[in-house]
């Protein structure tokens, strides 16, 4: 059980440093990449989204500074990578109402909007409404917030939701933690989930829905589920590590250029600050 008006993971945010060069090393790792995206002024931001069935990443910039993206223009100065992760919301005005009665001082809603050129030549737009739980909370080093999408079929775009590495959604978000369990205990308690101890000792939040966990592990741990990769790069703590679903590992490890094994993955140098790592989808 989470917070009434929250429906699970609906998207990662990855922040990067330099967008249009972002969007170019994510579609070398054979993903389709939606066309770039400007959010409305006061955001002050720049979008590429990877679409899945019921999730997606956004590779997102910086355009102009504004008060909005001063947090993530303060977190862009140490790393690039996962620097927050986007809960689904049925009511984002109803939704940071629950959170502000349970003492947490969430801001929003927020209206915003971008637009889109759509694959038959028209432009549309797609528009939300998002609230933030503080920029302070931060399990494991990875700030949360909450959207709600007021025209999904200006998001999921069918055409974007098929990958040359067979990606078809977000399985787990791992996070490097000092107390990865205190950390995962924070973020239950935010979202009003549960905890459950993995066999190696990592502890993972479940989101709601059949969607994506937020898993909280030491770096022993994390270098012990993604063997052989390096983690140079990856920070002391925050978010480190995502792993999606594929319905063809032969298709990732082509399209990322290894080894096809029962596990395919990539180091953080090789994905904007990501360990990335792809599982068959049986493994849901």
């Amino acid at each position: 059980m989470t917070l009434r008006h929250i429906i699970g993971v609906d998207h990662v945010v990855v922040a990067v440093r330099d967008l249009d060069a972002a969007a170019e090393v994510w579609k070398g790792l054979g993903f389709t990449v939606s066309p770039r995206g400007t959010h409305s002024p006061q955001m002050g931001s720049g979008n590429y989204t990877i679409m899945f069935g019921e999730d997606y990443l956004e590779l997102l910039g910086i355009i102009a500074a504004t008060p909005h993206n001063a947090p993530m223009r303060e977190w862009l100065e140490k790393r690039e990578g996962i620097e927050r992760v986007a809960f689904t919301t049925d009511d984002a005005a109803a939704g940071v109402a629950e959170v502000q009665a349970r003492g947490v001082a969430a801001t929003g809603p927020i209206a915003f909007g971008r637009p889109v050129p759509m694959p038959d030549g028209t432009m549309s737009e797609a528009r939300f409404q998002v609230f933030h739980w503080p920029a302070t909370l931060r399990p494991g080093g990875m700030r949360i917030f909450a959207c709600q999408h007021l025209t999904r079929e200006t998001v999921w775009i069918p055409e974007l939701q098929s990958h040359a590495n067979g990606a078809s959604g977000i399985l787990r978000v791992e996070a490097l933690a000092k107390d990865p369990k205190a950390a995962a205990a924070e973020m239950a308690e935010l979202i009003r989930s549960t905890v459950s101890k993995a066999p190696d000792g990592a502890y993972a939040v479940s989101t709601g829905m059949g969607r994506a966990d937020l898993v909280f592990l030491d770096r022993d741990q994390l270098a012990a589920r993604h063997e052989g990769v390096s983690l140079d790069g990856l920070p002391e703590e925050g978010a480190a590590a995502l792993v999606l679903k594929t319905h063809s590992l032969s298709h990732a490890a082509r399209a990322l250029g290894t080894a096809p094994r029962t596990v395919v993955a990539v180091p953080a140098s090789r994905a904007t600050g990501v360990l990335l790592s792809f599982v068959p989808e049986e493994q849901d």
